[in-house]
């Protein structure tokens, strides 16, 4: 079942997953990480399907980051892997939107991860879906450029759950997104991007300056 995405909840969290595909990680030539690495984007990040990525102008390289989102359907605190399917509402489509130049030389993450519009999700929420192994494809101005399986993923969707419920309560409508493959580049001003996910589809945006 497809449901429709509302970007009206300004409260939402989205907690994002750093390094969580073995060919990703195997292209960076970084260890495997023992433990999930996450942070946040926040919701002023968030735009939908067809809506414009903003190139910032403090920036030199922005790159597009094809991923893997679910959506919570119910509140959860320390919850086991076992049960997180039942706190999962559905998947949908994101693009983790990165100002690479900036997070080199901030040597962290916050500023490179939040300008507006460096979140677009969507198209829908896929409700009826096996996470585990899904096609996820990244195209920019038709050509590919991320081509991977979530069966790549180092800790799979109800890890993922279980894990962040144990650091922070999760509410309905809280965004998770599962990290990005192999293949991440630049996109510059004109480009359009798509996000491709096997079940679920496109999610398409287009980048313009400010």
């Amino acid at each position: 079942m497809r449901l429709k995405l509302s970007l009206k909840n300004k409260k939402r969290k989205i907690i994002l997953v750093g390094l969580n595909y073995r060919d990703h990680a195997r292209e960076l030539k970084m260890p495997i990480p023992k433990n999930p690495i996450i942070f946040l984007k926040p919701p002023t990040t968030l735009i939908g399907n067809l809506d414009k990525i903003i190139y910032p102008k403090q920036s030199k390289r922005i790159d597009y980051e094809a991923e893997l989102a679910l959506v919570i359907k119910k509140t959860c605190r320390n919850i086991k892997p076992q049960e997180a399917k039942k706190y999962i509402l559905g998947y949908t489509c994101l693009n983790d939107v990165t100002a690479r130049d900036l997070q080199k030389i901030d040597g962290q993450w916050t500023r490179a991860k939040s300008f507006d519009s460096f979140c677009p999700i969507g198209p829908w929420i896929e409700t009826d879906l096996d996470p585990s192994k899904l096609q996820i494809r990244c195209w920019l101005n038709n050509k590919l450029k991320q081509d991977s399986s979530t069966a790549q993923l180092i800790f799979p969707v109800e890890k993922l759950v279980s894990f962040i419920s144990s650091i922070m309560t999760l509410y309905p409508g809280d965004v998770i997104s599962t990290g990005t493959p192999s293949g991440v580049g630049p996109m510059q001003p004109g480009d359009r991007v798509e996000v491709e996910i096997e079940g679920i589809g496109k999610l398409t945006n287009q980048v313009v300056k400010r």
